[in-house]
Protein backbone atom coordinates (compact mmCIF):
# COMPACT_ATOMS: atom_id res chain seq x y z
CA UNK A 1 0.00 0.00 0.00
CA UNK A 2 1.15 3.41 -0.72
CA UNK A 3 0.31 6.24 1.39
CA UNK A 4 -0.13 9.39 -0.11
CA UNK A 5 -0.45 11.85 3.12
CA UNK A 6 -2.40 12.09 6.09
CA UNK A 7 -5.31 13.78 6.10
CA UNK A 8 -5.96 16.93 7.35
CA UNK A 9 -2.32 17.74 6.01
CA UNK A 10 -4.11 17.14 2.22
CA UNK A 11 -7.83 17.22 1.33
CA UNK A 12 -9.99 14.14 0.22
CA UNK A 13 -9.88 16.12 -3.59
CA UNK A 14 -6.26 16.29 -3.52
CA UNK A 15 -5.91 13.06 -2.48
CA UNK A 16 -7.99 11.28 -4.61
CA UNK A 17 -5.98 13.60 -7.77
CA UNK A 18 -2.03 12.33 -6.50
CA UNK A 19 -4.31 8.35 -6.46
CA UNK A 20 -5.42 9.21 -9.89
CA UNK A 21 -1.60 9.70 -10.79
CA UNK A 22 -0.50 6.77 -8.97
CA UNK A 23 -3.09 4.57 -10.82
CA UNK A 24 -2.14 5.71 -14.22
CA UNK A 25 1.81 4.74 -13.62
CA UNK A 26 0.40 0.94 -12.66
CA UNK A 27 -1.68 0.78 -15.97
CA UNK A 28 0.96 1.62 -17.63
CA UNK A 29 3.32 -1.36 -16.07
CA UNK A 30 5.12 0.77 -13.45
CA UNK A 31 5.56 0.31 -9.92
CA UNK A 32 5.60 3.57 -7.65
CA UNK A 33 5.62 1.97 -4.58
CA UNK A 34 9.17 0.22 -5.97
CA UNK A 35 10.11 3.66 -7.01
CA UNK A 36 9.89 5.51 -3.99
CA UNK A 37 11.34 3.09 -1.99
CA UNK A 38 14.37 2.80 -4.39
CA UNK A 39 14.67 7.00 -4.02
CA UNK A 40 14.43 6.47 -0.37
CA UNK A 41 17.30 3.43 -0.04
CA UNK A 42 19.32 5.28 -2.64
CA UNK A 43 22.59 3.75 -3.44
CA UNK A 44 24.93 4.22 0.07
CA UNK A 45 28.82 5.28 -0.23
CA UNK A 46 29.41 1.98 0.94
CA UNK A 47 27.59 0.44 -1.76
CA UNK A 48 29.66 2.52 -4.46
CA UNK A 49 32.70 1.46 -3.11
CA UNK A 50 32.01 -2.12 -3.35
CA UNK A 51 31.05 -1.68 -6.59
CA UNK A 52 34.08 0.44 -7.30
CA UNK A 53 36.49 -2.80 -5.78
CA UNK A 54 34.55 -4.89 -7.92
CA UNK A 55 34.94 -3.12 -11.28
CA UNK A 56 37.62 -0.73 -11.02
CA UNK A 57 40.40 -1.45 -8.17
CA UNK A 58 41.08 -5.02 -9.04
CA UNK A 59 42.14 -3.91 -12.44
CA UNK A 60 44.94 -0.97 -10.70
CA UNK A 61 48.84 -1.77 -9.78
CA UNK A 62 47.10 0.71 -7.07
CA UNK A 63 44.29 -1.29 -6.11
CA UNK A 64 44.77 -2.62 -2.79
CA UNK A 65 45.82 0.79 -1.85
CA UNK A 66 42.62 2.32 -2.74
CA UNK A 67 41.14 -0.79 -1.04
CA UNK A 68 42.96 0.53 1.75
CA UNK A 69 42.02 3.76 2.14
CA UNK A 70 38.25 2.90 1.38
CA UNK A 71 38.77 0.64 4.86
CA UNK A 72 40.46 3.22 6.50
CA UNK A 73 38.53 6.61 5.88
CA UNK A 74 35.51 6.05 3.60
CA UNK A 75 33.58 4.12 4.38
CA UNK A 76 34.21 4.45 8.38
CA UNK A 77 33.43 8.32 7.16
CA UNK A 78 30.21 8.05 5.19
CA UNK A 79 29.67 4.14 4.79
CA UNK A 80 26.05 4.04 5.61
CA UNK A 81 25.06 7.34 3.57
CA UNK A 82 24.03 8.10 -0.02
CA UNK A 83 26.67 8.92 -2.62
CA UNK A 84 24.36 11.45 -3.52
CA UNK A 85 24.12 13.07 -0.54
CA UNK A 86 27.89 13.78 0.15
CA UNK A 87 28.47 17.58 -0.55
CA UNK A 88 32.05 19.52 -1.16
CA UNK A 89 32.27 20.35 2.35
CA UNK A 90 32.57 16.72 3.63
CA UNK A 91 35.50 15.94 1.04
CA UNK A 92 37.30 19.04 2.26
CA UNK A 93 36.73 18.14 5.59
CA UNK A 94 37.80 14.28 5.42
CA UNK A 95 40.89 15.49 3.16
CA UNK A 96 41.81 17.57 6.19
CA UNK A 97 41.25 15.30 8.81
CA UNK A 98 43.74 12.56 7.11
CA UNK A 99 45.97 15.21 5.90
CA UNK A 100 46.50 15.95 10.24
CA UNK A 101 46.37 12.61 11.35
CA UNK A 102 48.23 10.32 8.13
CA UNK A 103 50.00 12.59 6.55
CA UNK A 104 49.73 15.05 2.98
CA UNK A 105 50.59 12.36 0.90
CA UNK A 106 47.73 9.85 2.23
CA UNK A 107 45.29 12.78 2.10
CA UNK A 108 46.34 14.02 -1.71
CA UNK A 109 45.90 10.47 -2.38
CA UNK A 110 42.09 9.94 -0.88
CA UNK A 111 41.19 13.21 -2.13
CA UNK A 112 42.09 11.71 -5.87
CA UNK A 113 40.46 8.34 -5.16
CA UNK A 114 36.88 10.09 -4.21
CA UNK A 115 37.14 12.60 -7.22
CA UNK A 116 37.59 8.85 -9.22
CA UNK A 117 34.69 7.00 -7.43
CA UNK A 118 32.54 9.74 -7.98
CA UNK A 119 33.10 9.97 -11.82
CA UNK A 120 32.58 6.50 -12.05
CA UNK A 121 29.37 6.08 -10.07
CA UNK A 122 27.61 8.93 -12.34
CA UNK A 123 28.92 6.52 -15.11
CA UNK A 124 27.38 3.74 -13.72
CA UNK A 125 23.91 5.15 -12.53
CA UNK A 126 24.47 5.42 -8.87
CA UNK A 127 24.10 9.14 -8.95
CA UNK A 128 22.07 10.80 -11.12
CA UNK A 129 23.89 12.52 -14.40
CA UNK A 130 25.11 15.34 -14.61
CA UNK A 131 25.80 14.73 -10.47
CA UNK A 132 28.60 17.96 -9.50
CA UNK A 133 31.22 15.68 -8.62
CA UNK A 134 31.76 16.77 -5.08
CA UNK A 135 35.83 16.08 -4.83
CA UNK A 136 36.10 18.27 -8.27
CA UNK A 137 38.26 21.19 -7.91
CA UNK A 138 39.34 21.22 -3.70
CA UNK A 139 43.28 21.75 -3.67
CA UNK A 140 45.44 19.47 -2.83
CA UNK A 141 48.47 19.59 -0.16
CA UNK A 142 51.95 20.68 -1.44
CA UNK A 143 54.28 17.65 -1.56
CA UNK A 144 57.95 17.93 -0.80
CA UNK A 145 58.93 15.75 -4.11
CA UNK A 146 61.20 12.53 -2.51
CA UNK A 147 64.42 11.92 -3.96
CA UNK A 148 65.95 10.15 -2.11
CA UNK A 149 68.60 7.56 -3.01
CA UNK A 150 71.71 5.71 -2.12
CA UNK A 151 74.47 7.18 -2.95
CA UNK A 152 78.17 5.95 -3.65
CA UNK A 153 79.10 6.72 0.08
CA UNK A 154 75.93 4.56 1.33
CA UNK A 155 76.37 1.38 -0.79
CA UNK A 156 79.13 -0.09 0.60
CA UNK A 157 77.36 -0.75 3.77
CA UNK A 158 74.16 -1.52 2.12
CA UNK A 159 76.23 -4.12 0.56
CA UNK A 160 77.41 -5.12 3.63
CA UNK A 161 74.23 -5.29 5.45
CA UNK A 162 72.19 -6.96 2.53
CA UNK A 163 75.41 -10.36 2.68
CA UNK A 164 74.24 -10.54 6.14
CA UNK A 165 70.43 -10.42 6.10
CA UNK A 166 69.74 -14.19 6.91
CA UNK A 167 65.86 -14.41 5.10
CA UNK A 168 67.85 -15.80 1.59
CA UNK A 169 64.65 -14.63 -0.33
CA UNK A 170 64.95 -11.29 0.79
CA UNK A 171 68.00 -10.84 0.01
CA UNK A 172 67.92 -11.58 -3.58
CA UNK A 173 64.95 -9.71 -3.72
CA UNK A 174 67.02 -6.61 -2.64
CA UNK A 175 69.48 -7.10 -5.08
CA UNK A 176 67.30 -7.62 -7.66
CA UNK A 177 65.68 -4.08 -7.09
CA UNK A 178 68.95 -2.30 -6.66
CA UNK A 179 70.22 -3.80 -10.15
CA UNK A 180 66.64 -4.18 -12.24
CA UNK A 181 64.98 -1.03 -11.29
CA UNK A 182 61.89 -3.05 -11.19
CA UNK A 183 59.02 -2.11 -9.06
CA UNK A 184 58.31 -4.15 -5.55
CA UNK A 185 55.57 -6.39 -7.18
CA UNK A 186 57.27 -6.82 -10.45
CA UNK A 187 60.20 -8.63 -8.80
CA UNK A 188 57.62 -10.47 -6.15
CA UNK A 189 55.69 -11.89 -8.87
CA UNK A 190 58.68 -13.03 -11.44
CA UNK A 191 58.17 -16.13 -12.56
CA UNK A 192 60.98 -18.33 -13.73
CA UNK A 193 59.24 -18.44 -16.79
CA UNK A 194 59.49 -15.31 -17.54
CA UNK A 195 63.10 -15.02 -17.40
CA UNK A 196 64.53 -16.02 -20.99
CA UNK A 197 68.21 -16.85 -20.49
CA UNK A 198 68.72 -16.60 -24.11
CA UNK A 199 67.65 -13.39 -25.03
CA UNK A 200 69.01 -12.26 -21.44
CA UNK A 201 65.48 -10.78 -20.89
CA UNK A 202 63.06 -10.70 -18.09
CA UNK A 203 59.42 -10.66 -19.61
CA UNK A 204 57.04 -8.16 -17.09
CA UNK A 205 53.47 -7.34 -17.42
CA UNK A 206 52.05 -4.44 -16.88
CA UNK A 207 48.81 -5.03 -15.37
CA UNK A 208 47.11 -1.52 -15.56
CA UNK A 209 47.49 -1.36 -19.40
CA UNK A 210 48.03 -4.97 -20.56
CA UNK A 211 51.42 -4.39 -22.09
CA UNK A 212 54.12 -6.78 -21.60
CA UNK A 213 57.77 -4.91 -20.65
CA UNK A 214 61.20 -6.59 -21.74
CA UNK A 215 63.78 -5.65 -19.43
CA UNK A 216 67.51 -7.25 -20.56
CA UNK A 217 69.62 -8.28 -17.74
CA UNK A 218 72.37 -7.01 -16.96
CA UNK A 219 75.17 -9.60 -16.84
CA UNK A 220 75.42 -8.79 -12.35
CA UNK A 221 71.51 -9.35 -12.80
CA UNK A 222 72.03 -12.31 -14.56
CA UNK A 223 74.66 -13.49 -12.03
CA UNK A 224 72.05 -13.21 -9.08
CA UNK A 225 69.15 -14.92 -11.14
CA UNK A 226 71.49 -17.96 -11.35
CA UNK A 227 72.50 -18.33 -8.15
CA UNK A 228 68.74 -18.31 -6.54
CA UNK A 229 67.74 -22.11 -5.74
CA UNK A 230 64.61 -23.20 -8.14
CA UNK A 231 61.96 -24.81 -5.23
CA UNK A 232 60.37 -28.12 -6.88
CA UNK A 233 56.52 -26.71 -7.70
CA UNK A 234 56.91 -23.27 -7.07
CA UNK A 235 56.55 -20.80 -10.24
CA UNK A 236 58.16 -18.45 -8.72
CA UNK A 237 61.40 -17.08 -8.39
CA UNK A 238 61.42 -15.69 -4.90
CA UNK A 239 59.56 -18.04 -2.76
CA UNK A 240 57.14 -17.53 0.19
CA UNK A 241 56.69 -19.82 3.40
CA UNK A 242 54.04 -21.39 2.04
CA UNK A 243 54.28 -23.94 -0.98
CA UNK A 244 53.75 -23.26 -4.47
CA UNK A 245 53.63 -19.06 -3.64
CA UNK A 246 55.48 -15.99 -3.81
CA UNK A 247 57.39 -13.57 -1.48
CA UNK A 248 54.90 -11.62 -0.16
CA UNK A 249 56.48 -8.90 1.65
CA UNK A 250 59.84 -8.26 2.77
CA UNK A 251 59.39 -5.21 5.27
CA UNK A 252 61.08 -6.97 8.36
CA UNK A 253 63.68 -7.99 6.38
CA UNK A 254 64.21 -4.92 4.56
CA UNK A 255 63.53 -2.63 8.33
CA UNK A 256 66.73 -4.86 9.69
CA UNK A 257 69.17 -4.16 6.49
CA UNK A 258 68.40 -0.40 6.60
CA UNK A 259 68.85 -0.53 10.20
CA UNK A 260 72.39 -2.49 9.48
CA UNK A 261 73.58 0.14 6.81
CA UNK A 262 72.20 3.37 8.50
CA UNK A 263 69.75 4.29 5.80
CA UNK A 264 66.75 3.74 8.35
CA UNK A 265 64.93 6.42 6.20
CA UNK A 266 65.35 4.51 2.53
CA UNK A 267 62.35 2.79 1.28
CA UNK A 268 62.16 -0.19 -1.19
CA UNK A 269 60.71 2.11 -4.17
CA UNK A 270 63.87 4.30 -3.02
CA UNK A 271 66.12 1.80 -4.57
CA UNK A 272 64.33 2.06 -7.80
CA UNK A 273 64.55 5.76 -7.85
CA UNK A 274 68.67 4.75 -6.80
CA UNK A 275 68.73 3.18 -10.63
CA UNK A 276 67.19 6.00 -12.15
CA UNK A 277 69.45 8.09 -10.55
CA UNK A 278 72.99 6.25 -11.08
CA UNK A 279 71.44 6.01 -14.71
CA UNK A 280 70.90 9.99 -14.84
CA UNK A 281 74.64 10.69 -13.22
CA UNK A 282 76.39 8.09 -15.85
CA UNK A 283 75.17 10.48 -18.76
CA UNK A 284 72.06 8.90 -19.82
CA UNK A 285 69.16 10.80 -21.14
CA UNK A 286 65.48 11.22 -19.36
CA UNK A 287 64.18 9.17 -22.41
CA UNK A 288 66.43 6.32 -21.96
CA UNK A 289 66.17 6.25 -18.03
CA UNK A 290 62.02 5.65 -18.58
CA UNK A 291 62.33 3.27 -21.00
CA UNK A 292 64.67 0.91 -18.29
CA UNK A 293 62.11 1.79 -16.07
CA UNK A 294 58.98 1.42 -18.07
CA UNK A 295 57.52 4.60 -16.74
CA UNK A 296 53.49 4.61 -17.53
CA UNK A 297 53.98 8.92 -18.35
CA UNK A 298 51.39 8.91 -22.31
CA UNK A 299 53.31 12.05 -23.06
CA UNK A 300 56.48 10.61 -23.21
CA UNK A 301 55.64 6.47 -24.03
CA UNK A 302 56.63 7.69 -28.14
CA UNK A 303 59.56 9.28 -27.39
CA UNK A 304 60.77 6.28 -25.09
CA UNK A 305 59.82 3.96 -28.15
CA UNK A 306 62.51 5.55 -30.29
CA UNK A 307 65.04 3.56 -28.01
CA UNK A 308 66.20 0.46 -29.41
CA UNK A 309 66.87 -2.51 -27.00
CA UNK A 310 70.49 -2.82 -27.47
CA UNK A 311 70.75 0.52 -25.75
CA UNK A 312 68.37 0.06 -22.71
CA UNK A 313 70.69 -3.06 -22.53
CA UNK A 314 74.14 -1.07 -22.27
CA UNK A 315 72.75 1.00 -20.18
CA UNK A 316 71.81 -1.67 -17.38
CA UNK A 317 75.52 -3.52 -18.00
CA UNK A 318 77.16 -0.08 -16.98
CA UNK A 319 74.98 0.41 -14.08
CA UNK A 320 75.25 -2.99 -12.66
CA UNK A 321 78.75 -2.62 -13.43
CA UNK A 322 79.03 0.62 -11.59
CA UNK A 323 76.86 -0.76 -8.75
CA UNK A 324 79.47 -3.67 -7.86
CA UNK A 325 82.23 -1.21 -8.18
CA UNK A 326 80.82 1.44 -6.18
CA UNK A 327 80.68 -1.80 -3.32
CA UNK A 328 84.80 -2.94 -3.64
CA UNK A 329 83.59 -5.98 -5.99
CA UNK A 330 84.60 -6.87 -9.60
CA UNK A 331 82.01 -6.17 -12.05
CA UNK A 332 81.53 -9.16 -15.21
CA UNK A 333 82.91 -12.22 -15.20
CA UNK A 334 83.93 -11.89 -11.91
CA UNK A 335 80.91 -10.67 -10.13
CA UNK A 336 80.48 -14.36 -9.10
CA UNK A 337 82.25 -13.50 -5.76
CA UNK A 338 78.61 -12.42 -4.48
CA UNK A 339 77.97 -14.74 -2.19
CA UNK A 340 74.42 -14.58 -1.82
CA UNK A 341 73.52 -18.27 -0.62
CA UNK A 342 75.71 -18.30 1.68
CA UNK A 343 73.32 -18.21 4.68
CA UNK A 344 70.22 -20.41 4.75
CA UNK A 345 66.64 -19.39 7.04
Amino acid sequence: MITIGQYGAITLDQARKEARKYLADVIQGDDPLAEREKERAGNTVKELCAAYIDRHATKKKSGKDDIRRIDAHIVPAWGSLKANAIKRADIAALHAKIGKNNGKYEANRTLALLHKLFELAELWGIVDEGHPNPARGLEKFKEEKRDRYITPEELPKLIEAIQSELNESARYAVWLYLLTGLRKQEVLKTKWTDIDYGRNEIKILDPKNGKTHYLPLSPAARTVLEQIPRIEDNPYILVGKKPGVHLVNISKPWGRIRAAAGIEDVRIHDLRRTVGSWLAQAGNSLHLIGRVLNHSNTSTTAIYARFGQDSVRDALDRHGEQILAAAGLKPSADVVSIDLARKKI
